[in-house]
């Protein structure tokens, strides 16, 4: 059956008109002056941004293939912002990133690409440089400016992506729908006597033909399997009995999804039923204590109570969340001790489990927006344990 794209479009009480217009040149040199301001007070010269998420938040511009040539955007507090790019790269470059006020400059094969950027970056100064930047490019800048240091910019500015525009609030929500339409399309499904690499394949069509361009994982634990929260699909048949751990997500409109639900084969039993109803206890307090100003380590402190109150807090094994955005997995991070507070606008997973190795696991998983006064879920397939044939 096909499945109806208007799950996906109604997305909020305003329903905006979809699909959204992309975001304006206006938006980038924003978040770039953006950037630059927080460098600034933060200590640092400027910021290094590679291809990669931060690039494409801060410009709109990805370079047609990842090579080992240096792409750099330079915004430093002294000058202009400034991308560096291959001479082939160069006309690509000035169509999306010269309309943002960015000066584009190339370099040619005969030259050290890192001995050009070294001219448009003060000596003696700190920049916050993208983790995606490959290692031989900082050290190549090392070599050029000695004087110069870096730190990783997640480390300096963690929070630069963390909290969500309008525009990119809607983004994530109606990939969110589009991850909902997607488990709504998957149970309905057989699961018995189907291998696990099987769903995920069926999983990964689904999220694109809802709107997804790109898939990043589909894990699909089975019995025993659904015991590794990373499991990667493989050629185990699916059997009545099992519980079975989905997790899938990707990027739409350049935004991520994220969600996790655990479905039985039949019958699930009496102590699958126990876990999953203490690991969706669990999820929904989580959910319930989003309120900005909240301590991001609250969030996950709340969740783990409630798994190690029923026993099980040695098999709870991972943090209760990640933020999302332009890639799945960025700040602000929801694990033990983190005290950065929550800010309207931060998106993120909350997605505690149990696992009990050789027999089962059990996750569940929701995106939250963090409001003015809570939160609010952008995933809203039902919680319950769901039975598939």
């Amino acid at each position: 059956m096909e499945p109806k794209r208007d799950n996906v479009i109604d997305l909020t009480d305003e329903a905006p008109r979809w699909p959204p217009a992309p975001f304006t040149a206006r938006d980038h040199a924003s978040r770039m002056a953006r950037t630059i301001r927080l460098a600034k007070q933060a200590g640092l010269d400027g910021v290094l941004a590679s291809p990669g998420p931060d690039l494409r938040w801060l410009t709109g511009y990805e370079p047609p293939a990842t090579t080992e040539r240096l792409t750099l955007l330079i915004l430093s507090t002294h000058q202009r912002p400034m991308l560096l790019v291959p001479a082939l790269e160069r006309g690509d470059a000035m169509a999306t990133a010269a309309a943002t006020g960015v000066e584009v400059v190339h370099w040619d094969d005969e030259r050290d690409p890192c001995a050009v950027a070294a001219e448009y970056l003060p000596p003696g100064g700190v920049f916050g440089v993208s983790d995606s930047t490959w290692a031989s490019h900082v050290l190549g800048l090392q070599r050029a400016m000695p004087r110069n240091r870096y730190r990783a910019l997640s480390a300096c500015l963690p929070l630069l992506r963390a909290v969500k525009d309008a525009g990119e609030l809607f983004r994530l929500t109606a990939a969110a729908a589009a991850a909902d339409a997607t488990y709504h399309e998957i149970v309905r499904m057989p699961f018995a006597g189907r291998r696990e690499e099987e769903i995920a394949a069926s999983l990964a069509g689904l999220l694109r033909q809802f709107g997804h361009e790109r898939v990043d994982f589909t894990i699909v634990g089975s019995g025993p399997h659904g015991a590794d929260p990373h499991h990667e699909a493989g050629d185990r048949v699916i059997v009545p009995g099992d519980a079975v751990v989905l997790d899938f997500g990707g990027l739409m409109r350049g935004y991520g999804s994220d969600t996790s639900r655990t479905v039985t084969v039949g019958d699930p039993g009496p102590e699958v039923r126990r876990v999953h109803e203490i690991v969706r206890t669990a999820q929904q307090e989580a959910f319930e204590a989003v309120r900005p100003g909240v301590p991001c380590g609250h969030i996950d402190r709340v969740a783990r109570e409630v798994i190690g109150d029923a026993g099980y807090g040695d098999r709870f094994i991972h943090r209760t969340g990640h933020g999302i955005g332009v890639s799945t997995h960025e700040p602000p991070y929801l694990v033990p001790g983190a005290e950065q507070p929550l800010e309207p606008g931060m998106c993120f997973s909350i997605e505690p489990g149990i696992y009990l190795p050789g027999r089962f696991g059990v996750r569940i998983e929701d995106i939250v927006a963090v409001t003015g006064d809570g939160g609010r879920r952008l995933n809203n397939t039902d919680h319950s344990l769901h039975v598939v044939e």
